[in-house]
Order: C-alpha cells, then structure tokens, then sequence
C-alpha cells in the first residue's frame, strides 16, 4: 500500500445542489445529506479504489475549489516537512471535535491541498 494515501475529498462549490445533482445524474453517485458533518457526502461504493468526498457551498473562499486529503501518521512532523522542502501552511495542524486533526498547505507551485491524522486509537 502507498504511504500517505489520498484518503479525501472536497468540492467548494457556489450551488452544492447543483453540483451534486449534476455527479447523480452524471456518474449516478450516490450523494446525500450528511447531517452531522454539514455537506454533501459521496457514497460511491466498497469499491477498494473507490474514494468518497465532500461537496458544499462555499462560506469564507470566493473561488470554487478541490482539496484532496493525504492520510498522515503525524501531522506535526510532516506540517514541519511541508515548510522546509518548500511548501507554505495555509492553516495548521489542529484538531477538530472528531479527534482527527487537519492541516491546510500549499505545495511549492501554490496548489492547495490539506492532511488529515485520523483520532488516536483509544
């Protein structure tokens, strides 16, 4: 398996109704509510390859954007990492009420992209 797998994704998009009708109607995706995250949810399958994602409105951006999520065993190293071979943290590491923690970067071109250390096993 390859290290720190793309594990996520998220669509800011200025209608997420309309772009998850357009992903139903085109790709036939699944794409409800999640009521507890906030946002749209793909649920794509148990296909192995398969990698769901989020769609929303956008709130603070004004551009629409895609972020795909690298799956980190320690956020706080690699944030370090992330700046010494180039890169710039838009938002650091921090930790969200799921006990998993994210971090938004960009690498050295200025493409953003974020990290996520799943909740430490109780």
């Amino acid at each position: 398996m390859q290290k720190n797998p793309i594990v996520f994704w998220e669509l800011a998009s200025h209608d997420a109704e309309k772009s998850v009708k357009f992903f139903e109607d085109v790709f036939e995706w699944e794409v409800p509510m999640n009521e507890r995250l906030g946002f749209y949810t793909t649920n794509i399958g148990e296909d192995a390859k398969a990698i769901d994602g989020g769609i929303f409105t956008l709130k603070k951006a004004k551009l629409p954007f895609l972020t795909l999520f690298i799956q980190v065993e320690d956020i706080e190293e690699k944030a370090r990492k992330i700046e010494a071979c180039g890169g710039y943290l838009i938002e650091p590491p921090h930790t969200l009420d799921s006990g998993a923690s994210i971090c938004l970067f960009n690498e050295p071109s200025g493409v953003t992209f974020a990290m996520i250390q799943p909740r430490a096993a109780a």
